[in-house]
């Protein structure tokens, strides 16, 4: 019974989905392999964050001391929202400076590669058909995935990023002593021989602490959006059993339009929601930085 699961086309379709196009030019069978490189991840991912740099740019280019007009608007507002949360959770006017344009930055491009999850699952698929690119097995696009933050490389890319970002000030403010002190110090607290028996499980309790921060960080990004890029696959496939016109056919037909019209709408708010819960959590954890273990 698994077996003939397995080959069924409804497998087979969504496996396909599931696919990167990478340096394999295969499906990848171990789940942590360092020597493969996931292209369409880097394209998307690349080509949504150009567009968010081009789009600052002309903000800024944009600016006028007159009336402002609705892009300048819009900018302006986000510009604000992220400062006010900034000045909420750091301290550092110094750090602000550099981390709330970063955190925007990271808003607005996890939003655009979200927002890929909204394109049809097989549009580029038919597109790359018609071109003549990605029919069959073994072409160029034949394995194709448009959404970077389904790919869990990229968004623990990022978690590390962050996690970088966050030892940097950690050493920053409270020099590397301090740094590495309050490694073995906190946050069980002693004196004499009780503070050596403590070390141990101090560096063990804050070493935990940052891999959990970073896992969950980058875990939360991907587990929403690869399960949204599922949801979508599924719905796409009551369309696909179409057979004609009938009960059944019109029926799973009907079904298809209204619940990949409702997921896509509902959709929209976690692609915001997930960018905006990353971008806040990691101006938490800079403003964590300034704090003592």
């Amino acid at each position: 019974m698994a077996a003939a699961s397995n080959n069924s086309p409804q497998s087979e379709y969504i496996q396909h989905h599931l696919v990167h196009l990478n340096s394999l030019g295969d499906k990848q069978e171990a789940i942590a392999n360092f020597d493969v490189v996931n292209y369409d991840s880097l394209f998307w991912s690349l080509a949504m964050g150009l567009i968010v740099v081009f789009f600052l740019w002309r903000a800024a280019r944009s600016v006028s001391a007159g009336v402002p007009g609705r892009f300048q608007m819009a900018v302006e507002m986000l510009v604000g929202m992220v400062q006010d949360e900034a000045k909420s959770i750091i301290p550092s006017e110094t750090t602000r400076r550099f981390v709330a344009p970063l955190a925007l930055t990271i808003f607005l491009w996890i939003i655009l590669m979200n927002a890929l999850d909204l394109v049809p699952v097989d549009l580029l698929p038919w597109l790359f058909k018609v071109t003549g690119v990605g029919a069959e097995h073994g072409d160029p696009l034949y394995y194709h995935r448009i959404l970077p933050t389904a790919d869990l490389n990229v968004p623990m890319g990022m978690s590390l990023g962050v996690l970088l970002l966050t030892l940097y000030y950690g050493v920053k403010i409270h020099n590397p002593g301090g740094f590495i002190k309050g490694l073995f110090t906190a946050p069980f607290h002693g004196s004499g021989f009780v503070g050596l028996l403590l070390v141990p499980f101090n560096l063990l309790l804050n070493l935990m602490e940052y891999a959990a921060k970073t896992v969950s960080l980058g875990m939360r990004l991907f587990g929403n959006m690869f399960a949204g890029e599922l949801l979508f696959m599924l719905i796409a496939l009551l369309g696909g059993a179409w057979t004609g016109f009938n009960g059944a056919s019109l029926g799973l037909g009907i079904g298809h339009v209204l619940a990949g019209s409702v997921w896509a709408i509902f959709h929209i708010l976690i692609v915001i929601l997930q960018a905006y819960i990353f971008m806040m959590l990691a101006l938490v954890y800079v403003g964590l930085a300034h704090e003592g273990h």
